[in-house]
């Protein structure tokens, strides 16, 4: 039986982000400046910092400045919304970025709405998912982003192809629903409620799992040759005599590599692809602010 071609998120992602480097240096030369993110980290989340000290370091790699702002816990939103702010009229900042989750006493709706759209470069911003619903120019989630663009580097053009989305939240199934949209896929959202959920898997040529429940598709769910893109990142509990659980998508890998056409792996998939696009978005937020138009291939 073949198998499934393994698509690399973190080869594309690496050329990506040495494209970003590249377009950074004519940037600097006619402005005299660099690009700047701004990355906000409220209290002592572990993950939040792992993700913010690989945020700061791509940054960096890639010519930009990093200007990193580490807040208590116990800050108000007040002041976090103040701090926000401040960077949107700070001229050195181009995208801001507020690591979620924040706590529970501040409403995160509150304060990516504080956000300059044109900062936005999480694409977070009402303003932003708004433009994106309606098919105009607006900066969209890292992930979703980086999932299409490894999409459309393994099929070429997607026009007509029969797309699901398990999964619906903000951050990933919605976004990523209407950039499949936007490239004439006919789109199906899933999620918890849907009836004969693999059913509806089984019929699509595009499945993009997006829901955080360790291997919950398995091979019996997918159309034979289907492309998968698996967003989830889960941690299996560890086996005994073990220091930590391994890391497993939302699909089964080894049962769907026998079905698909092609599969992203976890780790190694998505994830590289979500800090690279941040880094394009704030590229392109550079440019944009600077009066002109990024350069072709990012």
């Amino acid at each position: 039986m073949s198998s499934a071609a393994i698509i690399d998120g973190k080869a594309f992602a690496a050329n990506l982000r040495q494209r970003v480097a590249s377009a950074v240096e004519p940037f600097v030369t006619l402005t005299d400046r660099k690009p700047g993110l701004a990355v906000v980290l409220v209290g002592e989340d572990p993950a939040s910092q792992v993700y913010v000290g690989s945020k700061k370091r791509a940054t960096v790699e890639a010519g930009m400045n990093s200007f990193e702002h580490r807040l208590p816990t116990s800050v108000s939103q007040n002041e976090l919304i103040a701090l926000v702010e401040t960077l949107n009229a700070d001229a050195a900042v181009d995208g801001i970025l507020v690591q979620l989750p924040l706590p529970p006493h501040i409403d995160d709706k509150a304060v990516i709405a504080a956000i300059d759209p044109a900062k936005d470069v999480d694409g977070f911003h009402v303003v932003n998912a708004g433009r994106l619903a309606v098919g105009e120019d607006a900066f969209v989630p890292c992930t979703p982003l980086g999932c299409l663009m490894l999409l459309k580097d393994h099929l070429g053009d997607l026009s007509g192809k029969n797309a699901v989305v398990i999964g619906r939240s903000n951050i990933v199934g919605k976004p990523m629903a209407q950039l499949l949209l936007a490239e004439n896929c006919t789109v199906t959202i899933a999620h918890s409620r849907t009836q004969d959920l693999p059913e509806v898997v089984r019929r699509a040529d595009i499945v993009v799992a997006a829901v955080g429940r360790a291997e919950m598709v398995t091979g019996d769910w997918l159309k034979a040759g289907a492309v998968v893109i698996d967003v989830g990142i889960n941690r299996l509990e560890p086996e005994a005599g073990q220091g930590k659980g391994r890391l497993v998508g939302d699909v089964a890998f080894d049962d769907a590599l026998a079905r698909a056409g092609a599969i992203t792996p976890v780790p190694g998939g998505v994830g590289p692809m979500t800090i690279a696009c941040l880094l394009r978005n704030t590229l392109v937020a550079a440019y944009r602010r600077a009066g002109m138009s990024a350069p072709e291939g990012i």
